[in-house]
């Protein structure tokens, strides 16, 4: 019985591990779009919005701990492929620089930057998907 036990107990820390590390599908879909977005942020927003994403001075606005980007959740999508003309106010501070549309970009790349943006620097709001991309983007003013 005693033998048993030495053999059980290794074989059940192994298994309990093994269903702790496992991550949700919803999980890994995060992960990806965080990563991606990563990869694609310094492609195309980093030169403006600083690695760290606390802007450039007066002239780029930060996404660091950005305001903006809650009060504005449902036209980021519209901004990223559209670009962004006018005063904007972030964290109390105004900007009136233009962001530049970025064409360029699939809506699940959108998706993928906005999730990441959303993320990171002190923000936390979650995944955003490529649907949700999909439908903002027939609404863009």
């Amino acid at each position: 019985m005693k033998r048993l036990m030495v053999l059980l107990l290794p074989f059940t820390f192994i298994l309990t591990t093994f269903f702790l590390s496992c991550q949700s599908e919803a999980e890994i879909e995060y992960k990806r779009y965080f990563i991606q977005g990563r990869n694609l942020y310094q492609t195309n927003c980093k030169n403006c919005h600083a690695e760290n994403g606390e802007g450039l001075g007066e002239l780029f606005p930060p996404l660091k701990e950005a305001d903006y980007l809650k009060k504005n959740k449902n036209q980021l999508a519209c901004i990223v492929q559209n670009g962004l003309k006018g005063t904007i106010s972030v964290n109390g501070k105004t900007y009136n620089a233009q962001m530049p549309a970025q064409t360029q970009l699939a809506p699940i790349e959108i998706a993928e930057v906005i999730t990441y943006v959303t993320n990171a620097f002190g923000n936390q709001q979650g995944l955003y998907e490529v649907e949700k991309v999909n439908a903002d983007l027939k609404i863009c003013r």
